[in-house]
């Protein structure tokens, strides 16, 4: 192995370590292995700021701005009300209905979108119930990624997949994802009743308080509403054309952001700016450069390469190890930088004679997005949750989240090996 390539998995390895001993916060030490990669030489300035996916961060900002302009309504709150009245203030009850809402969210908006708008909201309902948010928010992030599964705009790898394999059309995702994701999340509710449910016991004064509670006078500023609503749903509608009008999702985010800043003035724009999670996206950074040492020196693909020499080329042997590859790789690596290192050899596959590559799609996109749900840094939407959490004083250790997500990642990746045999390869 050259020289340049031990270094990468040297500080790879390091750096990961820290950020699971969570001694040093996870921005500092990520952005510390970004700047030893290009200081040591093993990517150089230029390669490194290719690697950002921007794309990502653009989609991330816009929406941290419309999420952080349109909280200042009281719709988030009046959204928790809601929902807590319609569950009865049963903290079960509200538990499910939210990971449901997130779910589907995920799947017809993206899984960041989703969570940005569903931690407000969780919040408020858990301090009015004075119970412990963190399995809220952990099943939300569960529900995130398996919802994002589901459709190609859910999720930042199904975008990939889909751009680069145009035969893939948003309808194709929802017919070829959706029935097991939809399989996943009907498991997985009665699994988070049962792990979680004796956490978040409240008392029946604390729900009788919320049923006498009026929900309509959570809304604190009507017109700023409305402007919040028009841009939100501008927004959504461009995330469902973006690919035809051939604009990037950040495009279109941060189209919405700074049009609903224009609508609101300049008395907003501190606040807004004030809403973005500056540390979460610089881990983001971090993390995309320091994966690209890995990347660039060849360790990803040449890992990739030899695993898949292992099948002889045998479809269903491929499609298994290209599933379990991508959802244990996922759970450790960021799924971003991961699927762009497996696109590319996928398509090779295709060039050295295997003639029917949708299998291995679908194997790769259900591995990806599922195995998100492995450990904390394994998907975007994990990130923006712990983020936010964090903030609220709320903290997602790594090993809290993985104790959790970890297991039902592996349950529900045997779920899609059982699904992508009887489906394509009987």
């Amino acid at each position: 192995m050259e020289h340049q390539a031990i270094w990468a998995i040297g500080i790879f390895l390091i750096i990961y370590g820290v950020i699971i001993s969570e001694k040093i916060h996870r921005t500092i030490i990520a952005m510390i292995g970004a700047v030893l990669m290009v200081i040591l030489g093993i990517v150089d300035q230029e390669t490194a700021l290719h690697h950002i996916d921007f794309n990502t961060l653009g989609l991330l900002v816009g929406m941290m701005i419309i999420v952080g302009v349109t909280a200042e309504t009281g719709l988030f709150k009046y959204v928790a009300l809601k929902a807590a009245k319609m569950a009865k203030g049963q903290p079960k009850r509200i538990m499910v209905a939210l990971v449901i809402i997130t779910a589907v969210g995920s799947a017809f908006l993206d899984n960041v979108t989703t969570v940005l708008l569903m931690v407000p909201v969780t919040l408020s309902i858990t301090r009015q119930l004075r119970v412990n948010p963190l399995p809220f928010l952990i099943t939300q992030i569960i529900a995130s990624n398996v919802g994002g599964t589901a459709t190609l705009i859910g999720d930042p790898p199904n975008i990939m997949i889909g751009s680069s394999v145009k035969e893939l059309t948003f309808m194709a995702f929802i017919n070829n994802l959706a029935p097991i994701a939809i399989i996943i999340m009907l498991v997985y509710i009665p699994l988070f009743i049962l792990l979680f449910g004796k956490q978040i016991k409240s008392t029946p004064e604390l729900q009788r308080s919320i049923m006498d509670m009026d929900e309509r006078a959570m809304i604190t500023d009507h017109k700023l509403l409305r402007k919040c609503l028009i841009v939100l749903g501008i927004t959504i509608i461009g995330f469902f054309l973006h690919q035809s009008l051939h604009l990037e999702s950040a495009t279109v985010a941060l189209s919405g952001a700074f049009l609903l800043l224009i609508l609101t003035g300049e008395y907003m724009l501190e606040q807004a700016f004030h809403s973005v999670e500056w540390p979460t996206l610089f881990f983001f950074v971090g993390l995309f450069v320091l994966v690209s040492g890995l990347v660039e020196t060849g360790v990803i693909a040449k890992l990739a390469a030899q695993a898949i020499e292992l099948t002889g080329g045998n479809l269903f042997a491929t499609s298994m190890l290209i599933l379990w590859l991508s959802a244990i790789a996922s759970a450790f690596l960021d799924n971003i930088p991961f699927v762009a290192t497996m696109i590319p050899m996928i398509h090779e596959m295709g060039n050295m004679g295997v003639s029917n590559l949708e299998p291995l799609w679908w194997s790769l996109a259900l591995g990806a997005c599922l195995g998100g749900n492995g450990t904390l840094i394994g998907a975007s939407a994990n990130l923006i949750v712990a983020g936010l959490a964090s903030k609220e004083g709320y903290p997602i250790s790594f090993v809290k989240f993985m104790k959790y997500g970890f297991p039902l990642m592996i349950l529900s990746i045997i779920f899609s090996s059982f699904y992508i045999y009887f489906r394509y390869l009987m």
